[in-house]
């Protein structure tokens, strides 16, 4: 792809110019800097840094009400109506969206005038949904360059115009989040709470699910549908691992996503490595890499209490 040639230029470019500059050592803000010399890598990072706050916003919700396989299934679920965008020239993102109504429709649909449950009508569709993407995909000539485009992005490929597609999206995130902050709180914990209280919980879940796939058909340029989805849980739930107050953990989430966003591009820079599984792999490493600090921390508050209480049995006895 013509990004990874302008990224190899970039790359010789900058190690011609360390090597032929004066004899010192390369400092470690420069190598953090010195990529984002070049437009392609800042409108990657500024593409990355829009994703991450909408997902981030988005993909609270998503941990808190456990539904991050209806969040998945839509990832895959935008590929029909992208991928047919795609082929004959029309615009992506009306595509996705029509491709996400037909989705959350069909889910709908299924779980109201079956006996399937949710997470059967969601699994059914999710194949579905992905098949006749690649197919038609397969119709379209370049199969796996297509394919991959559409799957994975290319972070490094995002021009002005997907910026400020990013931005609308974002703020349209942000304010919907605000407004229905209420009702997606309440209906995160109790769907029979929220009917009582008068906050219509089956137009909150609509609006909450039409908020994922926004973010999902706004970003795929970013990260790809596939690798989205490690945006809208990952970061979230490594929040979650260190704080219970939705705004902290919305905070922490951006916050997180934030650094793995700069910290994979840096990594695809000077490894060639592919941009958006770089970050989406860096979000998932962090979860695991917070968990096993918590853990440890836990293990050792359960193993100082139990100290002290020996302690005290042992001077109460001798007492």
């Amino acid at each position: 792809m013509r990004y990874q040639h302008h990224r190899r230029i970039a790359r010789e470019r900058h190690d011609r110019a360390a090597s032929t500059g004066p004899c010192r050592k390369t400092t470690v803000l420069e190598l953090i800097t010195d990529p984002f010399a070049f437009g392609f890598m800042r409108n990657a990072l500024y593409a990355g840094m829009l994703t991450v706050i909408a997902s981030s916003l988005v993909g609270t919700w998503v941990v808190m009400r456990g539904m991050a396989f209806m969040g998945d299934a839509l990832a895959h679920g935008v590929l029909p109506g992208i991928a047919l965008a795609f082929i004959f020239g029309g615009n992506l993102l009306v595509g996705g969206a029509i491709s996400a109504a037909v989705m959350i429709g069909g889910v709908t649909l299924a779980s109201a005038r079956s006996r399937l449950g949710d997470d059967t009508a969601i699994g059914l569709l999710f194949v579905g949904m992905l098949a006749a993407g690649v197919a038609i995909i397969s119709r379209g000539g370049a199969y796996a360059g297509d394919l991959t485009t559409i799957l994975f992005g290319e972070p490094l490929g995002v021009t002005r115009n997907d910026l400020r597609i990013l931005v609308i999206a974002t703020s349209l995130t942000a304010v919907v989040s605000l407004v229905l902050y209420r009702p997606f709180l309440v209906l995160s914990f109790s769907r029979a709470k929220a009917k009582v209280l008068g906050l219509h919980p089956a137009i909150a879940h609509l609006a909450m699910l039409a908020l994922i796939a926004g973010v999902i058909i706004s970003s795929f340029r970013t990260v790809g549908t596939l690798l989205v989805f490690a945006f809208i849980v990952a970061p979230p739930a490594t929040a979650a691992l260190v704080s219970r107050r939705v705004p902290v953990m919305m905070g922490v989430s951006i916050l997180i996503g934030m650094t793995m966003v700069l910290a994979g591009l840096l990594v695809s820079f000077y490894y060639a490595t592919a941009a958006a599984a770089t970050i989406a792999g860096l979000t998932v490493a962090m979860f695991f890499v917070v968990l096993a600090v918590r853990e440890g921390v836990d293990h050792l508050a359960k193993r100082r209490r139990a100290r002290d209480a020996r302690a005290h049995t042992a001077g109460a006895t001798t007492g």
